[in-house]
């Protein structure tokens, strides 16, 4: 009996056996199988992708020039602090092996010498030539670099740049709508996009899309894009007067997205184009870029034609007003801060920076003459000497000195600034070293370089509370997003300087007439789309 129960409790772990054997050997064939499935037969190399870029905004109608200090080149790997899209760890770094040359951005300033524009270009090609070869180049310029004695630098840029990466390379561009783009700029790019927003709020979404396009053709295997259409149109108007937060602007650039989202298109553009340098290229211009011949031309003539449809509506962002109609407006009314824009001046645009006319109006004023008048902040004037003498007294001292019109004496002299050292600063990117002089109830920003302050923390950090001070008078066209958010009212003066909001007072002499609104009365255009050949064909 004990005999015929242990032959059955063995036979019984021998089926058990049996069983958990034969599910072993299905689940490692399944895994077999599955490994096979996964398991790569080809890896596909990533993509070699160069970055380049020089950015800089420059009015031929100011007397200043901008030096290659002023572009604060990163190299090879710092260029990626650039752009926070190519974090270490963000997707974008890791879809393509990415070699990154030069990347240099200016403050907009006066015409680069070309000293200056030559070694900026000379690296960046040597740089290219290392590292060949590539599949694509994300290109980030601006578009409204003017060079001493060279027309069209970008242009330029790109066809040297072509002759070292060769013409199968794709190369896709990213600028700024206040850029302009040549006959010779469209050849040379592949895909081409530009912001579509003024202020710029959506630049760095822009480049965004500039790499992501360039990335989607690349992985498909699509490549160059069939189409190029190319629309110039005969406009040439300030920022001030294409500001997308208001109308016309705002609904023609709000059908830039919708076009860009057809089938067969992969990017549509407007460019407003830059209106204080004197040269052919300088006017709007549309392109759109796609697969798709029809969609292509068709897109890009009806965008160019609702913006040349439009050209009577433009009108400034902002009321305007001589400078003494600006200053008696904010005298009389209670709504504060009250912002005036120094315009004709404004070294976000290409001005100067350092021209005095206004600043020494505003001294003139009686109502500003003692320290218990209205408060006024005057944002800002270089003068180098100044903050020497500034911080040797120190805070609390007493300075006597000139500051402004080094570079831009047309309109005045240096102005003398005799007052209290309310406080210093030293390390900013620009400006180098800032002291706040205190003048009657002005308190007057002088720097030891150039800076715009467009941020509530320019003002801040400097001890000064904008948001409780009656008057803060800026040198900048349309008020950036922090200024304008934290403005009672506001108006545009239309003051004297390199980037004159009054463009009929400019001495064009080489731009492509005619030209609206310089001739108001001109026919209409032929706003027929152009194809531009493909850049393998040049």
């Amino acid at each position: 009996m004990n005999l015929i129960f242990y032959l059955i409790v063995a036979l019984g772990l021998a089926v058990i056996n049996l069983f958990s054997f034969n599910a072993e050997n299905k689940r490692l064939l399944a895994n077999h199988k599955t490994e096979k499935v996964n398991r790569p037969t080809e890896i596909k190399a990533l993509s070699r992708i160069a970055i380049a870029g020089i950015a800089i905004e420059s009015s031929t109608f100011s007397p200043a020039l901008t030096q290659e200090e002023a572009f604060h080149a990163k190299y090879e790997k710092d260029v990626f602090t650039s752009y926070p899209f190519f974090g270490a760890d963000s997707v974008l770094r890791k879809k393509a092996q990415w070699l990154p040359t030069l990347i240099g951005k200016s403050l907009p300033g006066g015409a680069v010498t070309r000293e200056a524009y030559e070694s900026l270009v000379k690296q960046t090609l040597d740089r290219l030539e290392k590292n060949k070869p590539y599949d694509g180049l994300f290109l980030d310029i601006h578009g409204a670099m003017s060079v001493v004695g060279l027309d069209d630098p970008e242009g330029d840029f790109i066809t040297r740049i072509r002759k070292v990466i060769g013409k199968k390379t794709l190369i896709s561009t990213s600028m700024d709508l206040h850029g302009n783009v040549s006959w010779r700029l469209a050849q040379h790019t592949d895909l081409i996009t530009c912001y579509r927003m003024a202020p710029h709020e959506d630049a760095m979404q822009t480049k965004r899309r500039a790499v992501t396009n360039l990335l989607a053709r690349l992985e498909s295997g699509k490549g160059k894009p069939a189409f190029k259409a190319y629309v110039p149109i005969p406009v040439l108007l300030p920022g001030e007067k294409t500001s997308t937060r208001l109308e016309p602007a705002k609904s023609i650039y709000q059908a830039v997205a919708p076009a860009a989202a057809q089938t067969g298109i992969i990017d549509a553009a407007i460019w407003v184009g830059y209106a204080w340098a004197d040269e052919p290229r300088n006017h709007a211009v549309v392109m759109v870029t796609g697969d798709d011949k029809a969609k292509v031309t068709q897109t890009a003539e009806q965008l160019a034609g609702s913006f040349w449809k439009a050209r009577h509506n433009f009108a400034f962002v902002a009321p305007t007003g001589s400078l003494k109609e600006s200053l008696d407006k904010a005298l009389a009314i209670q709504k504060h801060p009250y912002f005036i824009s120094d315009s004709g001046d404004n070294p976000t645009a290409g001005g100067a920076g350092d021209v005095t006319w206004t600043l020494k109006e505003i001294l003139a004023r009686p109502e500003f003459k003692t320290q218990n008048g209205p408060s006024l902040i005057y944002a800002s004037i270089p003068g180098p000497e100044l903050v020497e003498s500034a911080v040797k007294v120190g805070v609390g001292g007493k300075v006597d000195a000139y500051a402004g019109a080094k570079v831009d004496a047309r309109y005045a002299p240096p102005v003398r600034l005799v007052g209290t050292v309310k406080s210093i600063e030293h390390g900013d990117r620009n400006a180098e070293t800032e002291v706040v002089v205190q003048v009657g109830s002005v308190n007057v920003i002088v720097t030891k370089k150039r800076k715009p302050y467009h941020k509530e923390g320019d003002f801040t950090r400097l001890g000064l509370n904008p948001r409780k001070t009656n008057i803060v008078v800026v040198k900048i066209g349309y008020l950036e997003p922090e200024l304008y958010a934290m403005r009672a009212d506001w108006i545009l003066a239309l003051t004297p300087g390199g980037v004159d909001q009054n463009l009929e007072r400019l001495p064009y002499r080489r731009i492509k007439r005619p030209m609206y609104p310089l001739d108001k009365n001109m026919k209409d255009p032929d706003l027929t789309a152009k194809i531009v050949p493909s850049s393998e064909t040049i």
